[in-house]
Parts: C-alpha cells; structure tokens; sequence
C-alpha cells in the first residue's frame, strides 16, 4: 500500500484487522527507510556514535511555489492530500523506526501558496520517551533549503545536504544493478563531529531493491515484513494528532 497506506488511522486499524482474518500481509510502501542517507543516519544513531541522540532534525523541502493539479493537493480528508500526509508521512516515519512512537505532538500547518487548498508548509514536533526530540519540516515553499538531516547527539553530530540520488537515477533510465546506482558522490556526504573537529561521513548505498526484496520474502516464506503496518497506523495517529496540534495550538498527548 502507497503511504501512509489509509486515510485515517481508523481505516488502517479496520485494514489491519482484515489482513489477519484473511491471513494476507499488508505492507506499507516506506520506501524512504531506504534512503542512502537515512540508513547512514540510522547506523550512527544504532552504533552510538553520536552519544544520546538530543534532536532528529529532517526535513523535505522544496521550492514549488506553482500549483500542480492532482489528489496530492485536494483539501478533500478522503483523499489525504497536502504535504503531511505525503511527504510529511515519511518524515513521521523515519522518525518513528529510529525512536519508537512519539509521546507528544506539537505542528504549526500552513496554507501558503496563493490559489491552494491543502496544506503546502507544514512542522512537526515529536517528543520520544527518552527525552529525544524529532523536528520535521515539509514544504513547497522553501526558496532556501535546510540540511536533510541535522542529528544533534550528547557526543558529535551528524548533518547531510541534498536528496537522496536514487528517484534521479531511476529517472534518468538506471536499475539497480547498474554500476553507480545509489551512490552519492563524495562532495555530498555528510559531516560528522563537533565544530573544530568534524569529518566526512560517507553516505551509504541507497537501497530502495531492497525493500522489494524483503516483500518478496514475506510473501514467498512469511519472513517478517520490511515495514509493519503498525508502525503506519502510529503514522496516521500522529498525522491526526498533528491536525488537532495545529487547529487548537496547542500540543497533543498520543495516548
């Protein structure tokens, strides 16, 4: 299922439910877990090296300030358009598979662009158990852009630029087995380190085969799903969480 594979978190659930009577799985389509930057930002977070993860800076802007018709900007709640619930959904779930389901909600969403209908700015602040603190931006109005990844740890930090390379070289013709899919080029890794003394971090293959892979394997021999249909359920709850957030200004308890 395309993300954030429903609606609501209401249909997912009934989703959920129909798949284990049925005995078939439902699997979300969170490709970007696969991103070549996020799965760097995924091993340094798991290997320590960045000490206690303080603050999950991401962010998927852009400079789009023309509206282009399609569901992606309805304000129709059947259709789940507007920027957070696509491309906001992959930021909540990036944050959600490195710290787990949020305690807290905090989002300020905007309407920006003259002649639009659906959200087209949008911030999300979630605090983990833990203490961690995820801030995601998505935009269309973004005529600079931020880093990708800002990770601020108790020992160093970890900031990327740019989009991960694999969409442009789908685009462009390549597979993934051709020579060079994947692979960022030298000048846009990362930094790791504190000021004074930081070094370049390598961005990791991105491995977007990978997840078919691991669909492949589910279906053929019932191997656990790559992403769990729970973890976009807890997607939706904070996207709706964040609505709530936004229309009360005020933060929203995730119960």
């Amino acid at each position: 299922m395309d993300k954030p594979a429903a609606a609501t978190a209401a249909d997912a659930r009934s989703l959920a439910a129909l798949s284990a009577v049925r005995g078939l799985p439902v699997i979300p389509f969170h490709n970007r877990r696969w991103d070549g930057d996020y799965l760097t930002a995924h091993r340094l977070v798991g290997s320590g090296a960045l000490g206690d993860v303080l603050r999950f800076e991401s962010r998927f802007e852009r400079w789009r300030p023309t509206i282009k018709p399609g569901w992606k900007e309805s304000a129709d709640p059947r259709d789940a358009g507007g920027i957070l619930y696509d491309l906001g959904s992959h930021l909540i779930d990036q944050a959600i598979a490195l710290f787990g389901r949020p305690v807290r909600v905090h989002a300020e969403i905007d309407v920006r662009r003259r002649g639009a209908t659906a959200p087209d700015d949008v911030f999300v602040a979630l605090e983990h158990r833990g203490g961690t603190r995820s801030h995601l931006w998505a935009s269309a109005t973004a005529a600079r852009l931020g880093p990708r990844f800002r990770v601020l740890g108790s020992r160093a930090a970890y900031t990327v630029h740019g989009m991960d390379v694999q969409e442009d070289a789908l685009r462009a013709g390549l597979v993934p087995n051709d020579p060079g899919y994947g692979i960022a080029a030298p000048e846009a890794y990362g930094l790791v380190g504190v000021p004074g003394d930081e070094r370049s971090e390598p961005t990791a293959p991105g491995a977007y085969h990978d997840f078919y892979a691991a669909v492949g394997r589910t279906v053929r021999d019932g191997a656990p799903p790559p992403v769990d249909l729970a973890d976009a359920i807890t997607g939706l709850e904070v996207i709706e969480a964040a609505l709530l957030s936004a229309r009360d200004h005020a933060t929203v308890a995730l119960d």
